[in-house]
């Protein structure tokens, strides 16, 4: 096994070189020979988490192990653009969820977009824009009149035309890279201008429009890190729930009030953190969160129940690794993680005086 770069890894109060590396080396090791990467070796692997510990890769210089992972999931797309949201470890037919969830889908561009900036790789691109263009158009499909999208299709085709405020600001930003993906082939793509247009719109003005889900942080936090709120907006919603939610020292809860912090949501935070400009912020809530850190593994356990003093599940997921590597490589300044992240050298699509009404 290769030793990961890890200068843009290094977080003083957070991670060392060598910390750095073991962490990489345990996302490697649960990666499976054809790319897949499930969420610790015998579950299952669910296509957005997967791109997100394949991002982590590219941000530790694991490019061919990252592309591996892409690849991936180009040869299970399903022929309307889609991926089945669980997939067994060991067997990419046992499909142990066979519904298609729309942010899911979407994620990919996200990815792809971010491994083009870390590697440069234009052959990797050209094979990629098909399957980056079936999945948007399939996410697409499920943009309701009002600029939300339906948080999945049933396994027998049935749209769930409902709207999840997180899965639709994580597609905001999926849309966002795609628009750059798209740009740099020279494939204008204006429905998907127009799109985003209408979904960021949704996200800033109409809540309505969601199911109400403000129990959970991550309706919170990713509006910010989608991207469809910034600057004064953005750092008034972090205002709005930091007490609700951020357990000084511990991290951050899932859903309250449960005494719950988990790590995923934590690192999540403080990526919206640092695009905001808020890095010392954000550095406080990594440095919190290394209490979940297995020293033996170098991944993070998922959460941990306060009240009992108890790490809960007892699961040290590559995608909690993920997220968490990516906070730490937009605070240490790599280059595409920010570019992707930070999102103003992102296409916006059509602003939303020009796409939208009230």
């Amino acid at each position: 096994m290769t030793t990961p770069r890890t200068e843009h890894l290094v977080l003083p109060g957070v991670l060392t070189a060598e910390q750095a590396a073991e962490t990489v080396r345990g996302i490697l090791a649960v990666q499976r020979e054809d790319g897949a990467i499930p969420w610790f070796r015998g579950h299952h692997l669910d296509p957005w988490d997967h791109v997100e510990a394949a991002m982590a890769l590219d941000a530790a210089g694991e490019h061919q192990a990252a592309e591996r992972a892409y690849l991936w999931l180009a040869r299970h797309q399903n022929p309307d653009g889609s991926w089945y949201a669980a997939y067994a470890d060991g067997d990419p037919d046992d499909i142990t969820d066979r519904s298609r969830e729309t942010n899911f889908v979407a994620y990919i561009a996200v990815g792809v977009w971010h491994h083009y900036l870390s590697t440069g790789d234009d052959t990797f691109l050209d094979r990629m824009w098909p399957v980056v263009y079936a999945a948007v158009e399939f996410v697409l499909r499920l943009q309701q009149p009002g600029g939300q999208i339906g948080w999945k299709r049933e396994d027998d085709g049935t749209p769930v035309t409902d709207a999840l405020l997180t899965g639709s600001s994580s597609i905001h930003h999926a849309l966002r890279c795609a628009l750059a993906v798209a740009e740099q082939r020279e494939e204008p793509q204006p429905d998907w201008e127009l799109a985003v247009g209408m979904l960021r719109h949704a996200i800033r003005r109409h809540p309505e429009r969601f199911l109400d889900k403000d129990r959970y942080s991550m309706d919170w936090y990713y509006p910010v890190l989608g991207g469809a709120l910034t600057g004064a907006e953005a750092r008034a919603r972090v205002e709005e729930g930091w007490e609700r939610f951020v357990v000084p020292g511990l991290g951050v809860r899932c859903v309250v009030p449960n005494p719950w912090v988990t790590g995923g949501e934590s690192a999540e935070l403080a990526l919206a953190l640092w695009a905001t400009g808020e890095s010392d912020r954000a550095l406080d809530i990594l440095a919190s969160i290394q209490h979940l850190r297995d020293p033996e593994t170098g991944l993070y356990w998922t959460g941990y129940v306060f009240d009992d003093d108890a790490v809960w599940p007892r699961e040290l997921t590559t995608w909690t690794a993920g997220s968490l590597l990516l906070a730490v490589a937009a605070l240490g300044g790599h280059e595409a993680t920010c570019a992707v992240f930070g999102g103003d050298l992102l296409p916006r699509g059509l602003e939303e005086p020009e796409c939208c009404g009230t």
